[in-house]
């Protein structure tokens, strides 16, 4: 048997074992018969707790385990009252041993009906605090038991199903029997499914059929700690795997929430004698006690663990520890929550200790003294002087998640009319809103009319009233929420989410005040909103790679159609999650419209690599040759609006006579064509999943009228012999977003010799003047806050730069910003051109979500596009805009040494 070295100072185990003997009458008993193990603690030396197991075929498995299970309680129990154990050592050594019993017990039970036959084919899956390793000294255990029938060892003509239940009940026999040397473990197999009906083991598809369709909220934070403990472990583990989707989903379901708070709730209730803190308290269900923290963490783990797999620690503290870290939760709530933990815990285990007895209660009158003494500590006033500060805490802390109480909403029209006026409704918003809250009340919409969908209705009406009536335009806002509703194939979540997290209604008013195309995309995909709920929501959505890396699919093996929808999943709640960065205020315009392009080349990464891998499948490949893709306009600029489409130039390289390697052989020309289609559909048909992007390929060479795709030698080709101005313009803002690095570079330094002057030769200035008026002739702006279009917007700006990188062969650079200051530098362009590409810039990425139609908002939207550019009013910002314009346009005219003729806006 293996002991601990004696510690520096051995009074710690001797004063252990001198209070457990006068203390504890069932560590006492237990003293007296385990002589050999009070002896080693008279010396001051403490067994390794994983040395106490018997390696004795001869004694039967039951009373191996039994002997096994007293010694291991004596062992913990000093170990822990000399603090040579802390928590985590004690409630590993409990679960660990819980493991290995009811391994040995599987085993057994199999061995003696099936004598020579492998054990496999039942599993135990533990949930509670087995499941994450927490187990309580004196602790039931809570498994649930699955068998496989193909492989569950079985007798002669016997049903699995019926060997499986004998082999349970035999298991159960063997950790429960109570003889003199005591019992092993008491098991409860209630947590499985509709345990009133169904046999005490499970056949493993029908438990993955239930929990897929059928489970109960509550089970889904059951299952944060399940984990395969016993039995054949791998098939535990892949019925883990199957159900994983049902435990962490990446769509909220503030149902299961809701649920959890409930239970505490009527625990609280049930339990009231043992709320109040005090003599008599429960350590574990007590207001402030072990079940509201591990209900505080499982809360939020639900809420946010479907996207953050950092935080799936089945162990309580664990959990907090990665909630905190990942910002989450407040880190001195974590901290304060983990000491009470700590504290609590190790108190209910003093409890148990006494008389073995599975009880979270604090005693009254002089057992509590006797309690308190086991502990170290004087009497019963330092004990409670030791909890309450942290009982307290934790009631605080975990009553900070429940949601208000507030009035409800009247069902009288003008009673009703009068709360929306008193929420911040001016009278005619009022009149509007009541009509369609009366509406809703009455099912005038599929999503409304069950009883649920109506119920969380009313539990979120009185927030939402209040939030909406602080919104920018209360009456917009509404309806565009009817909007929203209207379209929702169910109501129920997204009500729920928005009574979890009031703040959030706020949020959701400025977002219907404000902003018509994200009304749109929530109105088409209500789950957009939950990606609000994170901490990261309003922040940088990160580099190009760290985006490929959010956009591939975690699941290997994942199809190409499954890839496709979760890339389209991502680039929504990005694309949301930016234009909802403008509406709050929470970032430069400019940055975000950075943000657009970035997701979209991630996407394009993702997408036609498998798009290409899935073609390959088919038809081979085209040796010494790939696709290469080239962004042109706003994408190759980096700089995308909310509504921005791609403009790309599909491109391929190699020798363009060559042949795919296929069973059917296709030439290059064809195979690469064919690609490129199959391309421009995975990046823009429209999916359950949601839209991409709209693809404009009408830059490639020769336009509409030639191929979609052509070989580099032939675009370098077009491009130093037939290419016409506007083509060479759009060509400054050329960039290859996917290929190998060698072929980005080969086409790269291709784009730059022709931009240097491997050109034909044509009359610039005359060149981009016509085709400016043309544009101007045939695409005006179609509104006075149409930044783009405007005479001397950045139309006029584009042309500008373009026709003096050209000129000067100098300059180049995709991105407009940065060509801008290399012209400045080298004296071709005013300094001023800068300032107004940023305002510019800002105006229409900011217009395009809040006035996508160009004209002037509503004046409450006038403030947020104020504040967007950083203008103290409306009338400033519109005189920028003039001052802007003629600055522009003074430039493109002394450019071009005329003045052109397409308007003065």
């Amino acid at each position: 048997m293996k002991v601990t070295s004696p510690a520096a100072n051995q009074d710690d185990i001797r004063g252990a074992v001198e209070r457990a003997r006068t203390e504890a009458p069932f560590l006492a008993g237990l003293l007296d018969r385990e002589t050999a193990l009070a002896d080693q603690f008279a010396q001051g030396l403490l067994p390794d707790p994983a040395s106490l197991r018997i390696d004795d075929p001869g004694l039967p498995p039951g009373q191996r385990l039994r002997i096994e299970r007293r010694r291991l309680a004596l062992v913990v129990a000093v170990g822990d009252l000399s603090r040579r154990l802390d928590l985590d050592a004690v409630t590993a050594a409990l679960s660990d041993f819980a493991d290995h019993a009811l391994d040995t017990a599987i085993r057994a039970a199999i061995s003696e009906r099936t004598p020579g036959a492998d054990p496999r084919g039942l599993a135990a899956i533990a949930l509670g605090k087995q499941g994450s390793r927490e187990l309580n000294y004196s602790s039931d255990i809570d498994p649930i038991l699955i068998f496989h029938p193909a492989t569950l060892p079985c007798r002669p003509r016997e049903a699995p199903d019926d060997a499986a239940v004998r082999i349970g009940r035999r298991v159960i026999e063997l950790l429960q029997t109570r003889d003199a040397d005591g019992y092993v473990l008491r098991v409860d197999l209630r947590l499985r499914p509709s345990p009133e009906i169904t046999p005490i083991v499970l056949p493993v598809d029908a438990a993955i059929s239930y929990y897929e369709s059928q489970a109960l909220p509550w089970e889904r934070a059951a299952f944060i700690r399940a984990r395969a403990a016993a039995g054949d472990v791998a098939l535990g583990a892949r019925f883990l795997a199957a159900i994983h989707p049902f435990i962490w989903r990446r769509a909220l379901d503030f149902g299961a929430i809701g649920e959890i708070r409930g239970i505490s709730r009527r625990i609280r209730d049930h339990h009231s004698q043992g709320q109040s803190f005090g003599p008599g308290y429960d350590l574990k269900r007590g207001r402030g006690g072990i079940r509201e923290v591990e209900f505080f963490a499982q809360i939020h783990q639900l809420i946010h663990g479907g996207r953050d797999p950092a935080i799936r620690a089945p162990a309580t503290r664990d959990a907090l520890r990665a909630l905190a870290q990942g910002g989450w939760i407040d880190q001195g709530d974590a901290a304060a929550l983990i000491e009470s933990y700590t504290l609590l815990r190790t108190i209910e285990h003093r409890a148990q200790m006494v008389d073995d007895r599975q009880t979270h209660h604090l005693p009254e009158g002089p057992p509590l003294d006797s309690l308190a003494r086991l502990h170290g500590l004087a009497d019963r006033g330092a004990l409670l002087a030791l909890l309450a500060p942290h009982v307290a805490a934790t009631g605080a802390i975990y009553d900070s998640i429940e949601p208000d109480a507030a009035p409800e909403l009247s069902r009288e029209d003008g009673r009703l009319r009068a709360q929306l006026c008193a929420d911040g409704f001016p009278e005619p918003a009022a009149q509007i809103g009541a009509a369609r809250i009366l509406g809703w009340r009455s099912g005038v919409y599929p999503a409304l009319r069950s009883g649920p969908a109506r119920c969380a209705l009313e539990a979120v009406l009185p927030g939402l009233a209040r939030a909406l009536g602080q919104a920018a335009d209360p009456g917009a806002a509404i309806i565009r929420l009817d909007h929203v509703l209207a379209k929702l194939p169910s109501a129920i979540n997204f009500f729920r989410l928005l009574e979890a997290q009031p703040a959030l209604a706020n949020l959701l008013g400025a977002i219907l005040s404000h902003a018509p195309p994200l009304a749109d995309a929530l109105g088409r995909r209500p789950g957009l909103f939950d990606g609000l709920i994170d901490a990261s929501a309003l922040d940088g959505v990160g580099s190009v790679a760290t985006l490929i890396d959010e956009m591939t699919p975690r699941e290997s093996g994942a199809d190409y159609q499954a890839l496709l929808d979760h890339v389209r999943r991502v680039v929504g709640e990005k694309r949301f999650a930016l234009g909802v960065q403008i509406i709050a205020g929470a970032a430069d315009p400019i940055a975000v419209a950075a943000g657009y392009a970035r997701v979209a080349e991630a996407a394009i990464a993702i997408i036609v690599e498998a798009t290409v891998e899935d073609f390959a499948r088919r038809y081979g490949r085209v040796p010494g040759s790939e696709l290469v893709i080239l962004a042109l306009g706003r994408l190759g600029g980096g700089v995308l609006t909310h509504a921005s489409d791609l403009d790309l130039i599909y491109l391929f390289t190699g020798d363009y006579a060559a042949e795919s390697d296929g069973a059917k052989p296709i030439g290059a020309v064809l195979y690469y064509n064919r690609l490129a289609q199959r391309v421009s559909a995975a990046l823009s048909v429209p999916t359950a999943a949601g839209p991409l992007y709209e693809i404009d390929t009408r830059l490639r060479p020769s336009g509409t009228q030639g191929p979609l795709v052509v070989s580099t030698t032939g675009f370098s080709v077009y491009q130093r012999e037939s290419a016409w101005t506007w083509e060479h313009m759009a060509l400054t803002r050329a960039r290859p977003v996917f290929g190998s690095p060698a072929a980005r570079a080969e086409v790269s330094a291709e784009i730059a010799v022709v931009l240097g002057g491997a050109r034909p030769n044509h009359d610039l200035i005359a060149d981009a003047v016509k085709m400016r008026a043309e544009m101007a002739a045939h695409k005006p702006p179609i509104g006075p806050l149409d930044a783009k279009l405007l005479p001397g917007g950045l139309v006029d700006l584009e042309f500008t730069v373009h026709v003096a990188q050209l000129l000067h062969r100098t300059g180049f650079d995709p991105n407009l910003a940065q060509a801008i200051d290399q012209l400045v530098a080298a004296g071709i362009l005013p300094a001023t051109m800068h300032e107004a590409h940023d305002f510019l810039t800002r105006l229409l990425v900011t217009a395009r979500l809040v006035a996508p139609d160009a004209q002037p908002p509503r004046p409450a939207t006038q403030v947020l596009i104020v504040r967007a550019l950083g203008f103290d009013d409306w009338p400033a910002l519109v005189a920028m805009l003039d001052a802007t314009r003629q600055e522009v346009r003074g430039c493109w005219q002394a450019l071009t040494g005329r003045h052109d003729d397409h308007g003065d806006g």
